[in-house]
């Protein structure tokens, strides 16, 4: 009796994402997509990654290493001399940048 060939699987390995459309990093925000979208604006001026201009994905590393910096004192080790990028942002505060805004809108 002839053997025949196995057939090779159509997916040989498995590949992790590196970057996930909106509906993951909602997911992994444990947002829905509607909370997610309500809410991004303001992520966004917390420091939270914008997703990739051209295909409109999120990097995943970036989220959760933005996720990991909320909390400098847990994970001391990932932030810059004991002050995060995103801290330093809130510092200044969103009056003073709308107004540096305006000043460069009438400076032009």
């Amino acid at each position: 009796m002839p053997r025949s060939v196995p057939r090779a699987p159509d997916v040989r390995f498995s590949v992790d994402p590196a970057d996930i459309p909106a509906e993951k990093v909602a997911r992994r925000m444990h947002l829905t997509i509607a909370q997610f979208e309500a809410c991004k604006v303001r992520l966004f001026t917390r420091g939270f990654p914008r997703p990739d201009p051209d295909t409109g994905m999120y990097c995943l590393e970036a989220v959760d290493r933005w996720r990991l910096l909320r909390h400098p004192a847990l994970f001391p080790e990932l932030s810059l001399e004991g002050q995060t990028p995103v801290d330093a942002a809130l510092k200044k505060g969103l009056g003073a940048m709308a107004r540096e805004a305006y000043a460069r809108r009438r400076s032009t």
